[in-house]
């Protein structure tokens, strides 16, 4: 499987990141405790079976309105196998744009195989992980508690920035290729 993700700019990465950590901190499942080098804050856009020649040409043209605007809002909770605690990202239009432009790109490549129902415009719920539990971990937990552990202390502010990269997930290698800007990420 290939995924397409967006990148946030380097100040949410950081918020990100440091919210991840306090979770672990207070004893909560957290992205923290996920080592693997390719982890880090992103917003998936789509995944496929693969990503061939003709369909990085066609993401890297629906790519091209990057950076577009990054809020982040309120808490999601989605149940499952996995449970999952996300920072929701607001849907900007600028972003939905994107998203629809990305899912077009795809699905006019045969080659990409089956994509992701869930990532198609008008199902979507742009967020971004905090983390994964098998276990029951937050529910019994008020999202203004949750809240409170996952920015520094004082009045709540959203963070903001921009998406600014894109790359792509090689669920098969482990690895992640960069779509936008090119080169290494």
């Amino acid at each position: 499987m290939r995924t397409v993700e967006l990148l946030p700019d380097e100040a949410v990465d950081r918020a990100v990141r440091a919210a991840w950590h306090r979770l672990a901190r207070a004893g909560l499942p957290s992205q923290a405790a996920h080592p693997h080098p390719t982890n880090r804050p992103h917003l998936t856009l789509a995944t496929a079976d693969a990503l061939s020649p003709a369909a990085r040409e066609r993401l890297a043209a629906a790519l091209e309105p990057l950076p577009v605007p990054l809020v982040l809002e309120g808490l999601l909770r989605f149940p499952g196998r996995a449970r999952v605690l996300a920072w929701a990202v607001r849907p900007d239009p600028a972003l939905l744009r994107l998203h629809g432009a990305v899912w077009r790109a795809l699905a006019a490549s045969p080659a990409a195989g089956r994509l992701n129902p869930l990532h198609a415009p008008g199902r979507w719920i742009p967020h971004l992980t905090l983390g994964r539990s098998r276990r029951p971990a937050w529910e019994d937990r008020p999202d203004a508690e949750l809240l409170s552990l996952l920015l520094p202390a004082g009045p709540y502010e959203p963070p903001r920035g921009a998406f600014t990269a894109a790359r792509s997930y090689d669920s098969a290698t482990r690895t992640t290729e960069a779509l936008l800007p090119r080169g290494p990420r």
